[in-house]
């Protein structure tokens, strides 16, 4: 449940909204990915908290650590596999070429899932769609069931092959959060309608600003000199652009975005960091924590 004081349920993705935080450079970083199908209730802590096998679980961690891979469980929104349908896994990875790769398996026991630390180290398959993972992991923080759980029935009553709800991706009071692998790109503060307007144009090769959090192989401060691009350019592919120079001064960035096309120009994007007031970030935890926003001062065409 969510914190509660004199004045009632504290909501963190309610608060954030209201103090109008920006989501633009809020991506984690990474570009590998490992899927647990789940369908039993979720720890707190995801996978680390279920109950498997110690070697089993202990050799998963050790190779999606050896590749920076971060592990979710997942799940189908309100359907109800038969009890025979064995689960599955998935390993989803986002190459610095740009290539997407992706290479599936089932498991029905504990040592089934071995077979994830092999697929860690295959290349895996190209030229499949990307999956679409909405965060509605309530037992992390309840703003990812409240919000995420109507964005995942949209979502899933649009494309049912290629949504799944997924445990906790990062970033609770941007709720609802949707991660769409392997592209690598974080969507953030979407409710139904929003989702699936956002989902259909990014399947269409058309990613704008609205509600973009960053591409999960860039920097805070490149996320957000990107998404100034889009803004400034209009929607383009995940790959129409590239981060070519980064300098740092002190709180500035100095970010040139490259068009890959003749279609699409080059910029050069200012980025200046700034430390916000603490704040309540989550639901779950009273303490007040300060972060950094990155805010774009400027974007030139070159």
């Amino acid at each position: 449940m969510p914190a509660v004081d004199a004045a009632g349920p504290f909501f963190c993705s309610d608060a954030a909204r209201e103090r109008g935080d920006p989501i633009a450079g809020t991506a984690p970083y990474g570009g590998v990915w490992v899927l647990v199908e789940h369908r039993g209730g979720w720890p707190a802590n995801g996978f680390d908290g279920l109950g498997l096998q110690p070697d089993v679980k202990a050799r998963v961690y050790r190779a999606a650590q050896a590749v920076r891979a971060r592990v979710l469980l997942v799940r189908r929104h309100g359907r109800r596999p038969s009890r025979d349908s064995a689960a599955r896994w998935a390993v989803l990875r986002h190459e610095p070429s740009g290539a997407h790769r992706q290479l599936w398996g089932t498991w029905h026991s504990d040592a089934d899932l071995a077979q994830v630390a092999e697929a860690l180290d295959a290349p895996g398959d190209a030229g499949l769609p990307p999956v679409v993972l909405v965060c509605a992991h309530g037992q992390h923080d309840p703003c990812c069931a409240v919000r995420g759980r109507p964005v995942a029935r949209a979502l899933s009553e649009r494309w049912p092959d290629l949504v799944w709800e997924c445990a906790h991706v990062g970033g609770d009071r941007y709720a609802a959060n949707v991660l769409v692998a392997p592209d690598g790109v974080y969507y953030g503060g979407l409710d139904g309608p929003s989702s699936v307007a956002v989902i259909e144009e990014h399947l269409a090769g058309r990613i704008g600003p609205e509600h973009l959090r960053g591409y999960t192989d860039l920097f805070p401060p490149q996320q957000a000199a990107v998404e100034a691009v889009l803004r400034h350019a209009g929607p383009a592919g995940r790959h129409d652009y590239a981060v070519t120079e980064t300098v740092r001064e002190g709180d500035r960035w100095q970010i040139r975005v490259t068009g890959r096309s003749a279609r699409r120009a080059d910029f050069d994007v200012e980025v200046r960091a700034r430390r916000v007031p603490p704040t309540r970030l989550t639901c779950r935890g009273a303490a007040r924590s300060a972060s950094v926003v990155y805010e774009v001062t400027s974007v030139r065409t070159r």
